[in-house]
């Protein structure tokens, strides 16, 4: 069986070569084939309903041929005969990932951002699959976005982040509301500067999207301070690559220790993606663990880290704005870094109540969206 060739297809000890609509020729193994024959899924559900790991032996194909734009494969031993559409074929050829619709390209932007932040309404957003379109897409290209004319009720942020996902919660609960506390569990819960941060680090897999829906703002100060971390961190790759490999290789420690949380996880402050390309960033001094690397690698790790830390202080990247009662921005909590300026509590009422969901829940709904057409 080994080199013979039946036209178009050449069968071969591990696989098959097919030649395809595009005029290349490309290989298929064996076992790939056996085990993403079309018959091998559901047609309701989609899942896989063949066990490749009870195969009793090695697939082999008897004998394949093109038939109407398929590849037909008989498998010996089996009475059993795959079709293959080609353009199916074609798509997984080269070895390449499948074609991801939510892998959009990330916009970086700087300080002078915020009179460019994408803007939807919260009624249209949910009467208006082209405004969730426009969020969505906010979110993954930009990683912010701001939604307006927010109900003063606890069901409207429930509401509008469903839109993206089921609400995720973290070691603060499903909720979390941002104001001063009597006895305050974070620096958020008082009326202290906040310094630049991700949110809760000391999560094993941090949420991925953040809300925040300023129900009440009327006090002196409290600027809310917002960047994006991809933007510096593209910027320490251009300047110093050495600094930018220690952050984005090397994890440190993040904890959360208070009334009976001990909450314990191990990061890298720059995310990379299956390009290389930086997809975010983990940072929070306040959530930073005593870091327990070896000391000589300390002499180099420390200054790539403060270099990073002192850059996303940098006025080139940091928007400054207040954000208005009645209004929720949410953002990408693996890239988008934020704080707050100190305001004087006694001046008046602030209140941001927020809540999480996840980045894949994200990008999943996006992705079925676009395949089934919804968005328009």
């Amino acid at each position: 069986m080994d080199g013979t060739q039946i036209d178009p297809v050449t069968l071969e000890e591990g696989g098959l070569t097919v030649a395809l609509p595009d005029g290349r020729r490309g290989y298929f193994n064996a076992w790939w084939l056996r085990d993403n024959c079309p018959s091998s899924f559901d047609a309701e559900t989609r899942e896989r309903t063949f066990d490749i790991f009870h195969h009793a032996t090695t697939p082999r194909p008897a004998e394949a041929h093109i038939h109407e734009d398929a590849l037909v494969v008989h498998w010996a031993g089996e009475h059993h005969v795959s079709r293959y559409p080609l353009a199916m074929l074609a798509a997984y050829a080269a070895g390449v990932r499948r074609h991801d619709p939510a892998d959009l390209p990330r916009r970086p932007w700087f300080a002078d951002h915020y009179p460019d932040l994408t803007r939807v309404a919260h009624p249209t957003l949910h009467e208006d699959p082209a405004e969730r379109r426009r969020l969505m897409e906010a979110l993954l290209v930009e990683g912010v976005a701001i939604i307006g004319d927010m109900p003063d009720t606890d069901a409207a942020l429930t509401r509008t982040a469903g839109l993206l996902g089921t609400i995720r919660p973290s070691f603060f609960g499903a909720y979390f509301d941002v104001r001063t506390h009597v006895k305050p569990t974070n620096l958020a819960y008082t009326s202290k500067a906040l310094e630049l941060h991700t949110d809760v680090p000391a999560e094993e897999l941090a949420p991925g999207i953040q809300y925040l829906h300023c129900r009440r703002n009327s006090v002196e100060g409290g600027l809310n301070l917002f960047l994006d971390g991809t933007a510096v961190a593209n910027d320490l790759r251009e300047d110093d690559p050495e600094a930018f490999r220690l952050l984005s290789e090397t994890e440190i420690p993040f904890y959360k220790e208070h009334d009976g949380i001990d909450m314990r996880a191990r990061q890298r402050v720059i995310e990379l993606d299956h390009n290389g390309a930086v997809s975010g960033v983990t940072i929070s001094q306040h959530m930073a663990d005593i870091f327990d690397l070896p000391q000589r690698l300390m002499d180099s790790y420390y200054p790539a880290f403060v270099k990073f830390g002192r850059m996303l202080q940098d006025e080139k990247y940091v928007m400054r704005f207040t954000l208005r009662a009645g209004e929720c921005i949410c953002f990408d909590n693996h890239r988008i870094v934020h704080g707050r300026a100190a305001y004087a509590a006694t001046t008046g009422e602030r209140h941001l109540r927020g809540t999480y969901t996840d980045r894949g829940e994200l990008r999943g709904l996006y992705r079925a969206l676009v395949s089934e057409g919804r968005f328009h």
